[in-house]
């Protein structure tokens, strides 16, 4: 069902980061805002768009904004769920541990979700935006926290795991991370599902 944002008290922004590395969790952020706190991020672009530092500040901007009109919650899931399970119930059990930490009424928030994602049934007000993170201000907003704390938490897995370079792509399957995986094979951070035979 959809109705007009301005009817709902809160709008929730959703989006995943992380669906595609071979290594490292996945991670959906849920943003919950008024309209008028929105439009005081207008200018801001969902996370592929920007640079690292643009993220950045970003982020530190949405997290000084928090309070009665603006929060917003990350989730993460293991690659071993992953593995067990797959991506998409691995994305599904993230937003929905998201979503059910803003604890907000599902009876007032409008709530878009980017992509083919979706939110639990409860939320009777939803709707799902292909590219909806370069289009809808909440969706930019939850895509940026989201890849910036799970940045964030890969730039601590490269000291735990430093011959893979995690500090640089994130887990992402770029050539050196595909040489180190050759050279020291998986780590019990990587994905196994998602590395073939």
């Amino acid at each position: 069902m959809y109705v007009k944002k301005l009817q709902t008290k809160f709008i929730i922004g959703i989006d995943e980061v992380g669906r595609g590395p071979l290594a490292g969790p996945v991670a959906v952020g849920a943003l919950c805002a008024t309209p008028r706190m929105l439009k005081k991020f207008r200018l801001i672009k969902e996370s592929k768009q920007l640079s690292h530092a643009q993220r950045e500040v970003w982020y530190e901007r949405i997290v000084a904004a928090c309070g009665n009109e603006l929060c917003f919650a990350v989730s993460f899931v293991s690659p071993q769920i992953i593995d067990r399970s797959g991506i998409t119930f691995a994305i599904r059990l993230a937003l929905a541990r998201s979503i059910e930490k803003l604890a907000v009424d599902p009876k007032a928030c409008m709530v878009l979700l980017d992509g083919g994602l979706k939110a639990p049934e409860k939320y009777l007000y939803q709707q799902t935006i292909i590219h909806g993170d370069a289009q809808e201000v909440a969706i930019a907003m939850a895509s940026v926290v989201a890849k910036v704390l799970r940045d964030r938490r890969m730039v601590r897995l490269h000291k735990k795991y430093p011959q893979y370079g995690f500090a640089l792509h994130k887990g992402y399957g770029t050539k050196a991370h595909y040489r180190a995986l050759k050279q020291h094979g998986p780590a019990q951070i990587h994905r196994k599902s998602f590395l073939g035979s």
